[in-house]
């Protein structure tokens, strides 16, 4: 799981609010505030479907426009292994945008529209995508860091208020788990390797140490959406608290295997009992939610050229469905 924190530029503004059922609004929240699970066919506010699907649709993207860093390496793998392992993960992060945009539909929307509104712009992904993988060590890098901090952000999802969302998360968190160990291996390997390869190994690290961090949003400050949406229990956590977490628990990770966090800020607080660190360069990380990022164009370019290529096998699939209903309802 990415950042929730990036607002659709379609997004509906807070006046256009719709005025709800008061009576149907207090048993909603009552049920929310006893940790039940709400269904699709449960009655809902408007705001609370708006931010899921929201929410969802921008966790379907940065699934399937993350397989993009990683699957020009496939062929690039320094050995069979390697290679088999890395094409199971980018598979299964094809299937883990499939389970979210079926749970996103159970919400009254449509793939299709969810697809538009990512090739048109208008709807979010996660900006840690928008980088680049310049080495081997960047795919180690991305499995480590990127789905370490994304196991962050989807743990406490499994307990989320949605009932298709959370029980998508189930299998989706048991698969990132392996996602990060392959990660970490990699890095682990090339750190005890030549000097070159640990030094590769620094660089992805000092690459991607900060992109990561910032993939949990912004500070809660300035998070529009935090406060309502941990009420409704759709998080649990805040943006702040969860990178506080990921940090705490990456930093020793790093040194296990030698390798040094780029933060030269970077100090443990006894009395806090977590890491304090340095400034992050927020205006970076708006400037690649702009879509400004060293790689932004190419993906959305890549994405949509293979949903046009793909267009025969989505026409092939519905004429074989519809003459598969057709013959069980002659039938």
């Amino acid at each position: 799981m990415y950042t929730t924190e990036l607002k659709d530029k379609n997004q509906a503004p807070q006046s256009a609010a719709v005025v709800e059922d008061p009576a149907r609004l207090e048993a909603f929240e009552a049920r929310v505030a006893a940790d039940d699970f709400i269904e699709p066919k449960d009655w809902m506010p408007e705001a609370y479907r708006k931010t899921l699907v929201r929410q969802i649709s921008q966790h379907a993207h940065s699934e399937i426009v993350g397989m993009l860093p990683e699957g020009n390496w496939i062929t690039r793998a320094p050995n069979l292994r390697r290679k088999a392992i890395l094409l199971a993960k980018v598979q299964d992060e094809g299937g883990h945008g499939l389970y979210l945009y079926a749970a996103a539909e159970t919400l009254g929307t449509s793939r299709e529209e969810m697809i538009d509104a990512l090739h048109s712009g208008r709807a979010k992904y996660s900006t840690i995508f928008n980088y680049p993988t310049l080495t081997w060590a960047d795919i180690g890098a991305i499995g480590w860091l990127v789905d370490g901090a994304a196991i962050m952000n989807q743990v406490p999802l499994q307990r989320t208020s949605y009932g298709p969302y959370a029980r998508a998360m189930v299998r989706i968190c048991k698969e990132e788990s392996f996602h990060q160990r392959q990660g970490y291996e990699i890095m682990t390997a090339l750190a005890a390797g030549t000097d070159a390869q640990k030094r590769m190994a620094q660089d992805a690290l000092n690459r991607w140490w900060w992109p990561s961090i910032m993939m949990f949003g912004p500070p809660d400050e300035n998070s529009p959406n935090t406060a309502q949406s941990i009420r409704w229990r759709i998080k649990r956590e805040t943006n702040d608290e969860l990178r506080q977490k990921f940090i705490d628990v990456t930093v020793p990770q790093a040194e296990a295997i030698g390798l040094t966090v780029p933060d030269p800020d970077l100090t443990w607080n006894e009395a806090r009992g977590s890491y304090d660190y340095g400034a992050i360069d927020w205006d970076e990380f708006y400037a690649v939610v702009r879509g400004e990022g060293p790689v932004a164009k190419e993906r959305m370019q890549a994405r949509v050229k293979a949903w046009e290529e793909g267009a025969w096998v989505r026409e092939a699939a519905a004429a074989h469905a519809a003459k598969h209903q057709a013959r069980e309802a002659a039938e």
